[in-house]
């Protein structure tokens, strides 16, 4: 069992930037893979980004790259998604997932965060 909080969400201006972190408890963090998903108000959950459990892996959503990088640091518990030149298209609930394997679909994953809010204003 694992738990999962997310951090670093808010308002912010486009072309601004915001890391959001994804802190574990339970069993260590680098016993799973991280996924990094989004869902805006209306529309359904889409991934952003995964890594996997030593970091060696990593994947982004074509919709971010070049503008979001995700790390982890397993001594801390902690999986990082530092987004970069920031969009309004960006506006989201963002939510850390944690799976055996990594993985771009959400139903492979087993733990999620609450979530936390992300909004780019124009």
């Amino acid at each position: 069992q694992v738990q999962l909080v997310e951090f670093g969400g808010g308002l912010v201006q486009a072309g601004g930037s915001l890391r959001l972190s994804c802190a574990a408890s339970g069993r260590t963090n680098s016993s799973y893979s991280t996924g990094w998903f989004r869902q805006a108000p209306g529309k359904e959950r889409e991934f952003v980004s995964f890594i996997s459990r030593g970091g060696i892996n990593t994947y982004s959503a074509d919709s971010v790259k070049g503008r979001f990088t995700i790390s982890r640091d397993n001594a801390k518990n902690t999986v990082y998604l530092q987004m970069n030149s920031l969009k309004p298209e960006d506006t989201a609930d963002y939510y850390c997932a944690a799976a055996n394997y990594p993985s771009t679909v959400a139903g492979e994953y087993d733990y999620w965060g609450q979530g936390t809010q992300v909004t780019v204003s124009s």
